[in-house]
């Protein structure tokens, strides 16, 4: 069995449901069944046209759940109309259900969490997760995201479109940006490998919308996604980005990135998104560590904190001035934080490290090891700990 193949094909075979009439709920329910049935069916009788055949089971299933219901009998109209079987449509309707997704009626963290479920493939645990809260909680609000859109349609493959840059969509934009960007960021941590799904989509939605933070938003993710083969050491281990092997960077995803961003720039309408392409251009620009140019990364955080005035973007700032200005400022700078920031304590200890004091700076990093969001970045920072540790006992 193809996990990989059903992860693929699961939100499309969705869409097409929701497409030819299917309410949301019931469309999830009902390729949900047909998944269980190839599960069973396929390892003995694998379908040539795996799309198809579960776009003919997932819809079958809908109309039987549709004719046992009698509280739906809106739904008539649709069960005379069964679709004979035979190949599913050529079409990618997977962006249209990210626009459904982004409904806005939807609250934005229901849009995010109800997309990277229905879409993103990700389980309601692995969300909760990311918001910091309850998996219960987060099971209340994705089934209450998906009555809410429930009933709401996308837009039929063959209808005339609207102009380049206009969308037929119910869905908002900046929402759609903020689900592409987490769910790349959540296959990029390697939970989940949806890195390279969302920089399709992405790519998918740059050709149908003209606004330079969807090409940010692109070249954030390829220059992001061209030092994936260096983050990690052969044993698994987190390799941060001083101690990375440059030559293993992807140069032509670099390139790529970085005139998509040029392009964007120039249109001065800058964004969160394209602010943050400009510092990842910043870092794969530099041949070595020790060459990056700092005092302008510094500058670009100024810009970003005035764009989104998050937190977390002067935290980082924090680090980037502590490399421009020197330890002590860096210091300064985070010392104007809260402490119950994720990754503060990580910081913290960073740069008491860059300042000379190791004690404080060992401490730091094992209690930050304990707080840390997973065992690859707990492991990296104990070690971190053990490193200075052993320093001072020499």
């Amino acid at each position: 069995m193809d996990e990989a193949l059903l992860r693929s094909l699961t939100p499309r075979v969705l869409a097409i449901l929701v497409r030819r009439g299917a309410d949301f709920a019931a469309a999830e329910d009902a390729v949900q069944d047909a998944l269980v049935e190839a599960v069973r069916v396929w390892p003995a009788d694998p379908p040539r046209d795996a799309k198809g055949w579960l776009v003919t089971v997932a819809w079958r299933k809908f109309l039987d759940a549709t004719r046992a219901d009698t509280a739906r009998r809106r739904r008539e109209d649709l069960v005379d109309e069964e679709p004979a079987p035979g190949p599913a449509p050529a079409v990618d309707d997977t962006l249209q259900l990210y626009f459904l997704c982004a409904h806005p009626s939807l609250t934005p963290a229901s849009a995010v969490a109800l997309t990277l479920r229905a879409v993103g493939g990700l389980t309601t645990r692995q969300i909760a997760r990311a918001y910091l809260v309850p998996e219960a909680t987060m099971a209340q609000r994705i089934s209450r995201a998906k009555r809410t859109v429930s009933g709401i349609g996308v837009s039929p493959v063959g209808a005339k479109p609207r102009a380049r840059g206009k969308f037929d969509q119910p869905g908002d934009v900046a929402t759609v940006l903020r689900v592409l960007y987490l769910v790349f960021n959540e296959g990029y941590s390697g939970d989940v490998d949806l890195a390279a799904e969302a920089i399709r989509l992405t790519r998918q939605l740059t050709a149908q919308v003209d606004h330079p933070e969807v090409a940010g938003l692109l070249a954030l993710m390829l220059l992001h996604h061209a030092r994936r083969a260096a983050r990690t050491a052969p044993d698994g281990s987190l390799v941060p980005l001083a101690e990375q092997d440059r030559g293993r960077w992807d140069t032509e995803s670099i390139a790529e990135g970085v005139e998509i961003l040029q392009a964007a720039l120039a249109r001065d309408r800058l964004g969160e998104f394209q602010a943050q392409a400009a510092i990842a251009a910043l870092h794969a620009d530099a041949p070595t560590a020790e060459e990056t140019d700092w005092v302008q990364i510094v500058e670009w955080y100024d810009e970003l904190a005035r764009l989104t005035d998050s937190p977390v973007v002067r935290l980082n700032r924090a680090v980037a001035v502590g490399e421009a200005d020197g330890p002590g400022a860096g210091l300064a700078a985070l010392a104007a934080l809260d402490a119950a920031l994720p990754r503060y304590t990580a910081v913290a200890a960073y740069l008491h490290e860059r300042d000379g004091d190791l004690a404080t700076a060992a401490r730091l990093y094992a209690e930050a090891a304990h707080m840390a969001p997973n065992l690859a970045e707990r492991d990296h920072l104990t070690r971190q700990a053990a490193r200075l540790n052993s320093r001072r006992s020499r």
